[in-house]
Formats: structure tokens, sequence, C-alpha cells
């Protein structure tokens, strides 16, 4: 029987059998060179020694243990690291299996906290266009990527949305210049009309991932929107699922604009891929209400800080931090976002080449200068990353970044301990199948 196609133009899926560093390998014997982590997971690559070795003594010991029964120590280890890499700008973590639930639990803790409180009108959340946080009904009803929403419209929240912060796709009239000022105004405006009083939280991604194929907020947004936040009581989520843990050359990616949420999501980066982990980190400021009046989060799961995914987060972020990978990503990163720039710019649909550190994302249009997108039915994302698969490079295409339906754009984001070489390939394949889809027409 043959798999079905994955949705990512790939018409059969080979069967995985190995992975090593950087590369997969399937049951013929084809080597894959992991261009996008997977989905910008895979942080130190595959199979890595040192991880493989961790969870092995961790499951040997003790493979799990129930939360709210025990603790361990690789727990403790795993959360004294993560609140130390913040900064001490959290006080507070809960452990999920997974980004959706991360953003589940950060949305519930917002309630929790207001409720604590004796706010309990303040229940509605605001979010940005072509935002994506996740796959639960709430974390879905937080986010503005048509295609997943569509089959469960009328069962999701009630939800505020204001515009995409995109420098590259400016909202009619506003300029560059402008646009801090525009999106910090139609913030203010959507929780006035909401009212303060009914407004929890607004959530958005630092850098936007798959909904908009990386698109970094202009400086001095965040700190805009925060000021905002703070007039009305607002809470403030950073999803940093897939541009947090290091992806930046930060490990919070709101670093680079020198600000603290009140709640931060991360995920995919936290254990590498190797054991499938997340976590919601709490302020203080937000957490002393809860602990006061309900004495703890109201949320969590049943494998919330699972023992051998915690020895996994906590080898991973070892070795992240003991070889220097953020400082390699952070000064390599940006050489390897211009080399990719180059590259491609022999070719006029290459509409703009983004990102931070190894998080990059390509747009492609069918004009340069109207910036027009590909129609929709021509699926020209797919079309790459189908042709890069087939010639051995895994990169991660998206669609629906312009007006849900149109747009295609494409992400690179390998892992941090690639290798020069690696990088090289990386580019070489990927012109090579942005040259075969655009040829074919």
């Amino acid at each position: 029987m043959k798999n079905r196609p994955s949705g990512f133009g790939i018409e059969e899926l080979p069967r995985i059998v190995r992975g090593q560093g950087s590369c997969l390998f399937d049951a013929a014997g084809k080597r894959y060179l992991d261009g996008s982590g997977g989905p910008a997971v895979f942080c130190v690559g595959h199979a890595h020694p040192e991880v493989n070795a961790a969870i092995a003594k961790q499951m040997a010991e003790i493979a799990y243990a129930y939360r709210y029964l025990f603790t361990s120590s690789a727990l403790e280890n795993l959360t004294e690291t993560v609140l130390r890499l913040c900064g001490g700008a959290f006080e507070d973590i809960v452990y999920t299996g997974s980004g959706s639930e991360a953003i589940e639990s950060a949305l519930k803790i917002a309630l929790q906290h207001f409720a604590a409180r004796g706010l309990w009108s303040k229940h509605r959340f605001v979010a940005r266009r072509r935002s994506w946080h996740g796959n639960t009904l709430g974390a879905l009803s937080v986010s503005d990527f048509a295609q997943r929403r569509r089959a469960f419209e009328g069962s999701l929240l009630d939800v505020t949305f204001v515009s995409a912060a995109n420098a590259y796709r400016l909202p009619d009239g506003v300029s560059a210049d402008g646009l801090v000022g525009f999106l910090a105004a139609e913030l203010e405006h959507a929780i006035v009309s909401l009212g303060p009083q009914n407004v929890a939280a607004f959530i958005f991604e630092p850098i936007v991932g798959a909904a908009g194929g990386v698109v970094p907020a202009p400086d001095g947004y965040a700190r805009a929107i925060q000021e905002v936040c703070r007039r009305y009581d607002v809470l403030l989520i950073a999803d940093e699922v897939m541009c947090g843990s290091g992806r930046t050359g930060t490990w919070r990616a709101l670093e680079h604009e020198q600000l603290v949420p009140d709640i931060m999501c991360i995920a995919k980066g936290l254990a590498g891929g190797y054991i499938p982990l997340g976590a919601t980190l709490v302020t203080a400021r937000v957490a002393a209400p809860i602990h006061s009046e309900h004495g703890a989060f109201m949320t969590g799961h049943t494998f919330t800080g699972h023992t051998a995914a915690c020895a996994a987060g906590l080898a991973v972020q070892h070795i992240v931090e003991r070889d220097r990978l953020l400082d390699r990503v952070r000064t390599v990163g940006a050489a390897f976002q211009e080399t990719i720039r180059r590259a491609l710019s022999r070719f006029d649909e290459v509409g703009d080449v983004r990102g931070r550190g190894f998080f990059i994302g390509i747009e492609m249009v069918s004009d340069r200068d109207t910036r027009t997108p590909f129609s929709a039915e021509r699926a020209l994302s797919f079309d790459i990353g189908a042709r890069a698969f087939a010639g051995g490079l895994i990169c991660y295409p998206c669609a629906g970044n312009v007006d849900g339906a149109a747009g295609d754009t494409i992400i690179i984001a390998p892992p941090y301990n690639a290798s020069d070489g690696e990088l090289e390939e990386i580019v070489t394949k990927l012109g090579r199948a942005v040259d075969a889809a655009l040829s074919a027409g």
C-alpha cells in the first residue's frame, strides 16, 4: 500500500531508517540534507551521541514519573537551565508535550491570572493576521491560517485580529517608517473597542514562522505593543515555539528587542526533536495572584514534565551552550542569509530574503516590483519543496502568506551545528530546485 501524499507536494513518502548529524537516510539509501531542521525543530542534528546517551541513561533509571506525584533531577535541572538562559526573566515553567499545548497553557494561565484577581470579564484575546499558534482548538482560535482553520470554523473562540507586522507587505497607506506607530495604534483601538475590562491578552510571534515565511517584526514593534498592553492591563504572550530556543542566535528571540513578555511559549528547539517537549514560561507578576488564590496553575497533562523528555532537553541545551552554538547561529547565520540572497538574486521571482540567525524565509512573487504573488493554484512553494526533496534537500514550503490563499515562501532553518560545507550544499540545491520549478512554468 502506498503512503498518502504529504501535502508538501511529495507524491509518495519514503520510509526513513536513519539519521546522522544534519542528514537523514531512507530505506533505499538516499541521503537528505535537513535544510529546515524538519519544521525548524532539529537544532543539534540527528542521532547526537550525547543526547541519545542521556535519554538511554534516563530510560534505564526511570522513563517517566507522574509530575504531580514526583519531581526528578532531569526536570529540576532543566528548569534551572532554562530560567538561567532566560536571564532570570521568568519565575515558573509549565512543561507540555508540544508547542500547541504550550500555547493552550498560556491562554489558560492568562485567564486564570485575571480570575485570581477577580477580573472575570477579562476573557477575550487579540492576535495578528497571518499568524500560526497551533492545532488545539484554543491555539487554532488565535491563529489566522485559513487553510488550517476552515474545517473547524464555528467551534473556535471569538478572537479579534489586527494586522500582521510585515515590513515587506505594508498596510495600505502606511509607510515603512510609520508601520510601528500604525500597528500600536491599531492594537490600542482593538482593545478599546472590545473594552479593556474584557481583554485578557495579546498573542504574537516575534518572528512569524509557517504562517508568514519567517517575518521579523520591525525594530521597536515589541516595545510599542508592550506599552499598549501595560496601559490597559492586557497580558503580552510571546509565541517563541518556532523562533525561540536559540533559532535566531539569542536564546529568546525577543532578546533582540531587550524585552520580556508576561508569558512565553517554547517547544521545537527545546529538546531538538529527540522527545516531544514544550514549555510555557510565566513571570512573577503573572504567577503571584495565581499562587496566592489558587495555589497552582490549572493547566497540565498526563505527560507534563515527562522525565525522559526533560533529560533530552537538558542534554540538548548543554550541547548548545557548551559548544557555543548560539554564537555560531548569530554570526554564521548573517553570512548564510546573504549567501542565499546572492545565489537567488538571479531569479526575478525571488521577492524577499529575510530572517535572523538560522531562521530564513524566501518569498516568491510573480512581479518583484509590485510584489504580486503567484496564484494559489500554481502551488509554487510546494513545487520548489518537492523538487528540492527529490534532489536530496529538505526545506519547508509555506503557502497563503499574502491573503490566506496566495503567497509562496520557503523556510530554511538548518541545525545550529550544520557544517560550512552543508550550508553551501543547502544553497546550491535550493538554487537548483527554484530554477527547475520556475523553468517548468
